[in-house]
């Protein structure tokens, strides 16, 4: 999740994140910035929610087809990059590449 404005870009990563590898990632629907903070049960039995890293990002690139930004986390420090992986708007490929 990224916080823009007044809502969250999220994207959902198949597994957790790996530095040199690319990783399936599905865009969904932003989310309300009270998912900041949440963890646990999703509503409808959707599943669960687990923070899995907090922090800051600077923006790189922002645009349909890719969204580059540098993470300072607790976990993650260095470049992700997402990339839309085909003409299907919710299939994205995720890439990091830590900061020494």
């Amino acid at each position: 999740m990224l916080e823009a404005k007044d809502a969250l870009a999220t994207w959902s990563l198949a597994e957790p994140p790996d530095a040199g590898s690319e990783i399936a990632a599905e865009a969904l629907p932003d989310h309300r910035l009270a998912y900041l903070d949440h963890e646990g049960p999703i509503s409808k039995s959707r599943g669960s929610a687990t923070r899995w890293d907090r922090g800051t990002y600077e923006v790189r690139r922002y645009d349909r087809d890719e969204v580059a930004v540098v993470l300072a986390g607790e976990n993650l420090i260095g470049e992700v990059v997402l990339r839309r992986s085909s003409d299907d708007p919710a299939l994205w490929a995720f890439s990091f590449t830590p900061y020494a």
